[in-house]
């Protein structure tokens, strides 16, 4: 018991730590050739474009650093952000229903593939699902590609604010229910929302996990 209040203790102040200090953007790759090297762990954050993951991240790191539209498919480029020289956020093209050609979904895709298959610094993926929808066909499509590749990733929901408080644990018990059947998922969901700042220190400290 101890030790485990030690542990988790640690992972607290890892976190406030962490997140205390400025996130400045480093790069930004549309094409495999331009994904940029660092000695620095990654997490990577991934949805359906209309998500809110440019609201999500700038709520987690308390700044504006990734750029908010009310247009789906805005993050065109694998994003990188430099988080106190330890870890490097990605911001990931969404996916789904994204206004743009389809020549340019299949760069996406390509690139996409790439950086998820040849990464070795991707430590998580956080896969962002509205909490409006929950799980959608291609979400569920997202995550047995994730199986198969064997990349960890853990599901946060969005726009948790958008449904009653009710309703937040029976949303909860039956998405993790479906994780059961997903290999690489971790077996539980972060509810969040970034308007409000629900659940942004319990995602804080699922990054400090990492370290």
């Amino acid at each position: 018991m101890a030790d485990n209040q030690t542990n988790e203790q640690k992972i607290i102040q890892t976190a406030k730590s962490l997140f205390k200090i400025p996130c400045t953007f480093v790069a930004g790759a549309q094409t495999i050739e331009r994904i940029p090297q660092y000695p620095f762990p990654e997490i990577a954050f991934w949805g359906r474009s209309n998500v809110g993951k440019s609201s999500l991240l700038n709520s987690l790191i308390g700044s504006h650093i990734a750029r908010t539209s009310n247009t789906p498919g805005r993050t065109q480029q694998l994003n990188f952000f430099n988080l106190a020289d330890k870890l490097i956020l990605v911001d990931m093209p969404g996916y789904g229903f994204a206004n743009v050609p389809l020549k340019i979904k299949y760069l996406w895709e390509e690139l996409i593939a790439a950086y998820l298959h040849e990464r070795d610094q991707l430590k998580c993926l956080y896969l962002l699902i509205d909490a409006r929808h929950g799980f959608k066909a291609n979400d569920i499509e997202i995550m047995s590609y994730l199986d198969k590749m064997g990349c960890i990733y853990q599901v946060v929901v969005t726009k948790a604010d958008k449904i009653s408080l009710a309703a937040h644990p029976k949303l909860k018990e039956a998405m993790e229910e479906v994780l059961q059947t997903h290999a690489a998922a971790r077996p539980t969901v972060i509810l969040t929302s970034a308007e409000r700042k629900h659940g942004m220190y319990e995602l804080q400290q699922s990054v400090a996990k990492i370290f």
